[in-house]
């Protein structure tokens, strides 16, 4: 490639990767960094870590992996770091207190688990994924105390999390300030030359850049993308919070869910967690601005467009069509799941609402049976069921719903 070719290849490269990014670190030389990769023909190496602390991945973590994505379409190699070292630690980002360590066994479900959603997103042929206990379990403790010299204690306190805890009096355990170290240390080990992370992520990434400098390499960049705020508009998408849409999620859920995305989140959602090129979103962008296009229609385009990336086209369109039947026409589902009751868990042919709700499988426990109840969420036959102390007469055929998308079909037994 002459000078020119490679100073355009370098300008569009760029004008992608910065799309949807919080912050460079530094800019420029990213821009070098691409430069030199087109000369010598090398792909960058950029790296993700993943502390394997929760098995399933929702669609805010998916912001980062598809910005690695980009990386591998535009010719370079991503590099997961699983960390089944750190992992033992914890992360103590944002945490008030000591994280409980992870147990072998659980680590490498979580890792198994995490490996196989990643490639419903990246390209395996371009992805080389590695286990940081590989170079971190034979380090000695000569080792240890040498890395541990590679920076200080007021350093660590920078961080806020540990200045919050500190300055509250709260406990800060010594191994906690080694997992920023060993984040770091992994890009030493990987000779990284990018590193993508959340915004929460800044002083680990920010680590690994210093730790490089002080093992005499090239330090790496880093690329700090947005946290996604969930379904509730305000908090960063969660499952333990419950605002999130899940990427295994069934497709009807994973349509209905997305249907709730607050309005003024629809264009970040679009850009952050979807394949839409950017020529489709400036459109998009366009549509909802002057009005030709309804915020409702948009959102059944960002609905689709997630069940179509993660269950296929197919599933995209049985998705749509469930939505439309039930929710836009008040009908009922045709693929409603039954449930056969014994006679013998009755009582004068009445159940308690909340038993039925957890029998029925529509709910996961008793207290979030009360509350569904409390939020008049729960319908039997279409009729509100007014108060969580209710005795339902149950009736063969009868339908229970909770919400918008859980509905089953009672049979009683012969």
């Amino acid at each position: 490639m002459s000078d020119r070719q490679i100073a355009q290849e370098v300008e569009r490269q760029w004008n992608i990767l910065r799309r949807g990014v919080v912050e460079i670190i530094p800019e420029a030389e990213l821009k070098e960094r691409l430069t030199r990769s087109l000369r010598e023909d090398r792909p960058l190496k950029v790296k993700l870590g993943l502390d394997p602390s929760a098995p399933d991945i929702h669609i805010g973590h998916t912001v980062v992996l598809h910005k690695l994505r980009q990386f591998q379409e535009l010719g370079h190699v991503v590099q997961l770091i699983i960390g089944d070292f750190t992992g033992r630690i914890g992360d103590p980002t944002g945490k008030s207190e000591t994280r409980k360590q992870l147990t072998e066994a659980e680590i490498e479900e979580n890792a198994r688990t995490y490996k196989e959603q990643l490639f419903k997103i990246l390209d395996p042929e371009q992805t080389e994924v590695h286990f940081n206990s590989k170079w971190l379990a034979p380090l000695t403790f000569s080792d240890v105390l040498e890395l541990a010299a590679k920076t200080t204690v007021a350093r660590m306190l920078e961080r806020d999390d540990f200045e919050r805890r500190y300055r509250a009096n709260q406990a800060i355990s010594v191994h906690e300030f080694f997992y920023p170290l060993m984040q770091g240390y992994d890009s030493v080990a990987l000779g990284c030359d990018v590193e993508l992370g959340g915004t929460d992520q800044k002083f680990n990434l920010l680590m690994g850049r210093q730790l490089q400098q002080e093992y005499g390499q090239e330090p790496q960049i880093v690329m700090m993308l947005p946290l996604l705020e969930g379904l509730d508009g305000e908090k960063k998408m969660s499952k333990s919070l419950g605002n999130y849409i899940g990427i295994d999620d069934e497709p009807n859920d994973m349509y209905g869910k997305a249907m709730s995305v607050p309005d003024e989140l629809m264009l970040k959602y679009f850009e952050l967690a979807t394949d839409l090129p950017m020529e489709e979103l400036e459109l998009l962008e366009q549509q909802l601005t002057t009005g030709t296009l309804h915020p409702r229609d948009a959102k059944m385009q960002l609905a689709k467009t997630f069940v179509r990336m993660y269950h296929g086209e197919e599933a995209a369109e049985g998705a749509e069509q469930h939505f439309k039947t039930v929710f836009q026409q008040n009908a009922l589902p045709e693929d409603i799941p039954e449930v056969v009751l014994g006679k013998g868990e009755l009582e004068n042919g009445k159940l308690w609402i909340v038993k039925l709700l957890t029998r029925l499988d529509l709910v996961p426990s008793n207290g979030e049976a009360r509350r569904m109840v409390g939020q008049g969420a729960v319908k039997i036959d279409g009729q509100k069921v007014e108060g969580a102390g209710v005795d339902v007469d149950v009736t063969d055929g009868m339908i229970v719903q909770v919400g918008k998308r859980k509905f089953a079909r009672v049979r009683v037994e012969a």
